[in-house]
């Protein structure tokens, strides 16, 4: 098991472990939102609320479990999509095992080009940073999908957090960035005028 994990799955974790926490994240704030019927709702479409149940459908057999006070532990997994798995068995701890946000883009290799007139404003490597963050990522993370040194990052998620356009939240021992909402009224402008070309510089 040591060898397979070296070979196969080290080197991506720092990838997989971004999305699991990003996804732990965002059903956190769900929570303290909504509730559990507002992480129920954007779980998946095969889980509901209702009337303090919560059903999971599955293709195949059936039943049910009372919680009984123990809880329901919620796991995200980059390697059950696209399915979901329950554990109801008695003296077990219930379960549910889903897939995070984005995993289907998960192994995508993809440059994504801020608009013209955020970058014009920004700078291209902040308007670069802002357009990635669609979900809570880390530094390293960052660092590897745009080609700016870790340090870069660091410094330009800094001038952004301290201007309102970022937020920092820790989670483990990583801290996960994410759009704060004035930086999603921008991007969203930019792209509905992504803009004539800004004056050239000499």
């Amino acid at each position: 098991m040591a060898a397979y994990w070296e070979l196969a799955l080290a080197p991506h974790w720092p990838r997989l472990r971004a999305l699991l926490e990003a996804d732990v994240l965002h059903r956190a704030r769900l929570l303290a939102q909504g509730g559990i019927q507002q992480l129920s709702t954007d779980l998946d479409p095969r889980v509901s609320w209702s009337g303090g149940r919560l059903s999971v459908e599955h293709r195949y057999g059936g039943g049910g479990r009372r919680l009984g006070g123990r809880g329901l532990l919620l796991i995200p997994s980059a390697f059950v999509w696209p399915r979901l798995f329950s554990v109801t068995v008695p003296h077990r701890q219930p379960t549910l095992r889903y897939p995070p946000r984005g995993v289907a883009t998960l192994w995508e290799r993809r440059e994504r080009e801020p608009a013209q007139a955020l970058a014009a404003v920004l700078g291209r490597s902040r308007a670069r940073l802002l357009t990635e963050l669609d979900a809570p990522a880390a530094t390293a993370e960052l660092a590897r999908r745009t080609g700016i040194t870790a340090g870069g990052v660091s410094q330009h998620l800094g001038a952004l957090r301290a201007a309102g356009l970022v937020a920092a939240a820790r989670a483990g021992r990583q801290v996960l960035y994410r759009r704060a909402e004035a930086a999603e009224v921008l991007l969203n402008a930019a792209e509905r005028d992504p803009g004539r070309p800004g004056p050239a510089s000499c």
